[in-house]
């Protein structure tokens, strides 16, 4: 095994790695097909802001003591999508941060400084994969399983199994904060199980033979379905999610707001707790280029907010708002 000290190393992106049990130990292996509900879930939940807000053009407030440092830091965020303004890139920010913490329950960046064409220095800031990255006495490594890398125009590369130690200046940390990931944790349990047996009615068909062709079984798959559908709500109360499920003749009106509520409830404390990491990430990376820099980061009134929610909620059971009302501020554009 290969032992180094640097970068992190993003030159495997598209090779076939060789997972062996060490590798399992240090390296959790990426989900390649999550469950049906657990993927819808992680989905929705990671929408923190409604599609129209991409239209705005201020929605965060953004305070900071040097202008240039920040927009110096923000200048060549590497995200999915190319955006130019501040603003764009911290929304595209959180919501890549929001899925890695969803999936993994943390997110790691790495800043890189590189020169431009001008021979001038510029930092740039990239996401590492969160199933590769460990922390041992307060440092950070990097585990790489043993890959093939395949190439069309020469000879196929062989890499071997490798351990870098990350310099800590540059590495920007996000954790999924204690109440969430609790959550998510007893209601993912039960999403993994019920996806496990979600089709498993089928073998209750009593096997057709020829001398009964047609036999009668006296299973009620009414009932099943009716268990399944009592546990992803018991599973799914705290978080809020309603499984997607909109039909229901089960559900009334006002459980259905009273579900909205609590799931945007959610997403907002984990907008909010983002933007908050966020900021003190950045104030503690800029200091290593201006003493005492700071900014603050936080979302504009025009958002919804879990105050208001709080407020909706207690108005909701005394019946002093409307169910259109609690729908068109959830859905707030």
């Amino acid at each position: 095994m290969k032992i180094t000290s640097g970068e992190p190393s993003q030159r495997r992106h598209f090779c076939e790695e060789k997972i062996g049990l060490l590798d399992r130990i240090f390296a959790k292996t990426e989900e390649r097909r999550p469950s049906f509900n657990r993927r819808m879930f992680d989905e929705d939940f990671a929408k923190l802001f409604h599609y129209t807000n991409h239209r705005r053009k201020n929605i965060f407030e953004i305070v900071s003591n040097n202008e240039e440092i920040l927009k110096w830091l923000l200048s060549n965020v590497k995200t999915r999508y190319s955006r130019h303004s501040i603003q764009e890139t911290i929304l595209d920010l959180i919501e890549e941060i929001a899925r890695s913490l969803i999936g993994y329950g943390k997110a790691y960046y790495f800043i890189y400084e590189e020169d431009d064409d001008d021979e001038k220095k510029m930092i740039a800031i990239g996401a590492l994969s969160p199933n590769r990255i460990f922390r041992l006495f307060n440092k950070y490594f990097q585990w790489l399983p043993k890959c093939t890398q395949r190439n069309w125009d020469k000879d196929d590369e062989e890499f071997p199994r490798e351990l870098r130690m990350l310099d800590s200046k540059g590495i920007i940390r996000f954790h999924m904060p204690t109440s969430i990931k609790h959550m998510l944790s007893a209601q993912n349990r039960v999403l993994t199980v019920l996806d496990k047996h979600q089709f498993e009615a089928t073998n209750f068909h009593p096997i057709a033979t020829h001398e009964n062709p047609s036999p009668t079984t006296y299973f009620d798959f009414s009932v099943w379905n009716q268990t399944q559908e009592w546990a992803l709500y018991r599973a799914t109360r705290e978080t809020g999610w309603n499984g997607r499920k909109y039909d229901s003749s089960k559900r009334s009106d006002f459980f259905d707001c009273h579900r909205l509520i609590r799931f945007r409830k959610n997403q907002l404390f984990l907008r909010d707790n983002i933007l908050c990491q966020l900021s003190s990430e950045l104030s503690r990376i800029g200091k290593n280029y201006s003493a005492g820099f700071s900014v603050d980061i936080s979302a504009c009134d025009t958002l919804p907010s879990v105050a208001y929610l709080d407020e909706l909620e207690v108005k909701l059971s005394r019946e002093e708002v409307g169910f259109n009302e609690v729908i068109d501020y959830c859905f707030k554009p």
